[in-house]
């Protein structure tokens, strides 16, 4: 006859673990060398929702001053570049220029060369040019 599986949960041993002491399934602390999920109390939900609250709370702060700080960050970098167009007109003019230009050269040497075919145009020519030789 097989055996009864134990249903009523064991207590855990505060004292240490035993050689020789069978392991049940659960969580290992090993300060205590406790084995097992510790119990808890029935009405402690209400603390944990609390605390839960708490960090919700807490994360939603720093959500909002990391944006804040980002905003404050982009602004001053929008005033110091518009100071420096005011400063440097022509300068400015000049690196855009230069910056249009390398990135219109560097798409014109990355696409694939254009294969130009004979037009249609061209044929027409030709083959007029041909027919006048002949006449």
């Amino acid at each position: 006859m097989p055996r009864r599986k134990n249903t009523v949960g064991t207590t855990l041993d505060t004292e240490g673990a035993k050689i020789g002491e069978p392991v049940p399934k659960g969580i290992v602390d090993i300060n205590t060398a406790a084995v097992g999920v510790p119990r808890q109390a029935e009405d402690d939900l209400r603390t944990e929702l609390s605390a839960l609250r708490q960090q919700v709370d807490r994360l939603q702060q720093q959500v909002i001053s990391a944006g804040r700080s980002a905003k404050v960050g982009a602004g001053k970098a929008v005033l110091e570049t518009e100071a420096l167009v005011k400063h440097y007109p022509l300068s400015t003019f000049v690196l855009m220029a230069a910056i249009a230009g390398l990135s219109v050269f560097a798409s014109r040497q990355l696409s694939s060369p254009r294969q130009r075919g004979p037009s249609a145009l061209r044929d027409l020519r030709d083959f007029y040019d041909r027919m006048r030789e002949r006449i």
